[in-house]
């Protein structure tokens, strides 16, 4: 029997239509490809829900800017266009309050690459980096990658899961050179309040650290009694220790075309970083800018839209979940990432299971650092999403 777990309330913002399905089956999209074989295996349709690539078209303002500029015929070696850096500034003056110096940003390719770069960056081979579990697979990897030692201290659990400062003092070494933030958090959700930032501060300052902040998903915050706060912009002392990791790439749906940004007041860790990466990371693609500057200048009302979209799917998942014994969630704060809690399974690696006996796909949570999790992503139609709730259902009551 298929459940029904809708409702009549549709919030998404009646000028764009986030409900229309667009096929990708035979698109080059990672998210719909990789288990393609699994879903001819299974002899039925995979329903991807996992890597945090949403199914909606880009706002229709940057797909006009990326056509007028395709028209041109010409693509040779770009430079930052002019307004791009005004756009940028001014987007983050007006949704959060952080007024950003130009000279402070360093054009990036990509987030991931600037994760690397950060941890290459800042501290001598041998010496450590810390952050938090569960959190983006990459953290996990930059350590290693980059001949540094990683130090993982797992979250405390609850309903709204928090750092752990204590546990993070106890385990901090000498060589402890870098810690590594993802604020909103990637995969539960959380948006943390201005106290908790400030004692993590405290905590960076104390132990001379530098600090990368991965604000990725900033513009998602689905509470409006939440807001997200820069932790450079709390104060001149912990902006002197901050690289801040920023796209429009998950905002506005747009992570293929690679533009990313490290903002970095200090010029000192400013010029210690352009001088590690010169000649390693290549520039962003002009393609990437002009979709950028697009967004940032004219995305607010679709931004709009898309956030009514996930809100409402996100209620639409803690329904669902509500008097299961096998899931628990706490509602996400933010992203369109809903951390599972599927420890009563037995599974180790429930997502695993789950894509065998449902064909949903989600996110191991084992990849995230804590096993018997799985990461949903809810940037979809509210048909897909009901879609695979109803076939999880099947195997979860």
């Amino acid at each position: 029997m298929t459940a029904n777990y809708s409702d009549t309330d549709n919030t998404a913002s009646s000028r764009f239509n986030f409900d229309r399905s667009v096929d990708r089956k035979d698109t080059d999209s990672a998210k719909w490809q990789h288990y393609r074989a699994e879903g001819e295996r299974q002899g039925r349709d995979i329903l991807p829900m996992w890597v945090a690539d949403m199914d909606f078209e880009s706002p229709p303002e940057v797909i006009d800017a990326l056509r007028q500029r395709i028209d041109h015929g010409v693509f040779g070696y770009g430079k930052v266009p002019e307004g791009m850096t005004e756009a940028f500034c001014n987007w983050y003056a007006e949704q959060h309050n952080w007024q950003i110096d130009p000279k402070w940003i360093v054009w990036l390719p990509g987030l991931v690459s600037g994760l690397h770069a950060v941890a290459r960056t800042f501290g001598e081979a041998g010496s450590a980096v810390m952050t938090h579990t569960p959190v983006y697979p990459p953290f996990l990897k930059v350590a290693e990658r980059n001949h540094k030692q990683l130090q993982a201290i797992p979250m405390r659990e609850g309903p709204r899961w928090a750092l752990d400062l204590e546990a993070m003092q106890a385990k901090i070494k000498p060589n402890t050179r870098l810690f590594m933030l993802c604020n909103p958090h990637n995969p539960t959700g959380r948006v943390f309040s201005k106290e908790e930032l400030e004692q993590l501060s405290d905590f960076v300052i104390r132990n001379d650290l530098v600090i990368c902040s991965d604000e990725i998903h900033c513009d998602l915050v689905l509470d409006k009694a939440r807001r997200h706060i820069p932790l450079a912009s709390l104060s001149n002392e912990i902006a002197a220790r901050t690289v801040t990791l920023l796209a429009p790439s998950k905002t506005f749906n747009i992570a293929g075309l690679a533009c990313s940004a490290a903002v970095i007041p200090d010029s000192k860790l400013r010029s210690h970083f352009k001088r590690s990466i010169e000649g390693l990371m290549p520039g962003v693609n002009l393609l990437g800018f002009v979709a950028a500057e697009a967004a940032y200048r004219e995305g607010h009302g679709w931004r709009s839209g898309l956030l009514d979209h996930l809100v409402s799917n996100r209620d639409l998942i803690i329904r669902w979940a509500e008097g299961k014994k096998q899931v628990n969630i706490s509602a996400p704060e933010a992203t369109y990432l809903a951390w599972l809690d599927l420890r009563s399974t037995g599974y180790e690696k429930p997502a695993q299971w789950l894509l065998q006996e449902t064909g949903v796909a989600l996110s191991e949570g084992s990849d995230f650092g804590l096993p018997g999790f799985a990461r949903l992503n809810f940037g979809c139609s509210r048909q897909q999403l009901e879609q695979a709730l109803a076939r999880l259902n099947d195997a979860l009551s």
